[in-house]
């Protein structure tokens, strides 16, 4: 699957770069211009429940305009078959879970083979209980990215400086393939947060958080094993949703509390009950992401005593953070109960 661009000189892969990234960014646009203007709009509507940090019913069907965007994008590139077809099949899925509902064991099978199909056919040979461990990794990036799909602007701007530091860290692994994959992702993901900023006009959708997660991890594992950075990198690039969410499932775990059903005690969620609102979060966690981003492509380029002091340095600056989230959460709560 590994076919680089090659026998292109830098000011033709340049070109291929920008222009990947105007193509991309002006078809999202235009889709999702189109759904917001036709009925298609209410092809799959998001009504506030119990998870709900909105109060409105908005359209969820942006992840559609991304993906379409990116594969129409996608087509101009052979190299990219592979992961077009995966990636439409998640589409594919998910959009008929937000239309009719589908049940979690059919996701998480269809996920896993999909997962799966990408280790057989797109890594080089595994061990096999290394390949099952990716599959359960890449499984649980493709959900928990869906679960933090739940304030304006939050998914939108993980995707646009995740994969602008994917592209950004295989451009100077000279990897053409990722940079193009990884740069129409961004664009594609820029030109949807415009409409999706707060308050929102459009949500992602499991159409779209479903086969961002994926890419995340399929794109992370990839380049770890074709020497574009270590395994630490995307793990790194990715943890103000990979912290957030695990350590709440851990903790309602802990609190025997059912972690499959719909909560709001992800960090994010909290911070947004507490006042922060959507845009205040957002930003809040725009400056995370981008902090974490800047020092993971730092560190890809360091030595391992420098890296292994980085993440030091990132596990305590997270314990810290999710410290006073939930002081501040826990005196949020009783001031509610006073005054009620």
């Amino acid at each position: 699957m590994r076919q680089l661009l090659t026998g292109l000189n830098l000011p033709n892969i340049k070109f291929m770069l920008i222009s990947s990234i105007i193509i991309t960014f002006l078809l999202t646009f235009a889709i999702l211009v189109f759904l917001l203007k036709t009925n298609l709009k209410n092809m799959v509507l998001d009504t506030p429940n119990q998870r709900s940090l909105h109060h409105e019913v908005v359209p969820r069907s942006g992840g559609v305009a991304i993906m379409a965007g990116v594969l129409l994008t996608w087509a101009f590139y052979e190299q990219t078959w592979f992961w077009s077809i995966l990636v439409l099949i998640l589409v594919v899925i998910s959009l008929l879970d937000d239309i009719k509902g589908l049940s979690i064991k059919w996701r998480f099978l269809i996920q896993m083979i999909v997962s799966a199909l990408f280790i057989y056919y797109g890594l080089s040979a595994l061990a096999w209980w290394l390949s099952v461990l990716i599959v359960f990794g890449i499984v649980w990036m493709v959900n928990l990215y869906n679960f933090m799909d739940g304030s304006d602007g939050l998914a939108g701007g993980m995707a646009v400086i995740g994969f602008s530091t994917y592209a950004l860290a295989a451009y100077m692994a000279d990897d053409h393939q990722i940079v193009l994959m990884s740069a129409s992702l961004a664009s594609a993901a820029l030109a949807f947060l415009i409409f999706n900023f707060h308050p929102a006009k459009i949500f992602m959708g499991d159409g779209g958080s479903i086969p961002l997660g994926f890419l995340a991890a399929s794109i992370g594992v990839y380049g770890c094993q074709h020497d574009l950075w270590a395994i630490w990198f995307p793990v790194l690039v990715f943890s103000p949703f990979i912290i957030d969410a695990t350590v709440t499932l851990l903790k309602r775990g802990y609190f025997r509390e059912k972690v499959w059903q719909a909560h709001r005690s992800h960090y994010y969620q909290r911070l947004v009950q507490m006042g922060y609102g959507h845009t205040k979060t957002a930003l809040y966690e725009y400056s995370l992401m981008i902090s974490v981003a800047l020092s993971a492509l730092v560190l890809n380029r360091s030595g391992l005593m420098q890296v292994a002091i980085g993440l030091f340095i990132w596990i305590v600056i997270y314990a810290i953070l999710l410290f006073l989230i939930d002081q501040r959460w826990k005196q949020f709560q009783h001031m509610t109960a006073v005054i009620r």
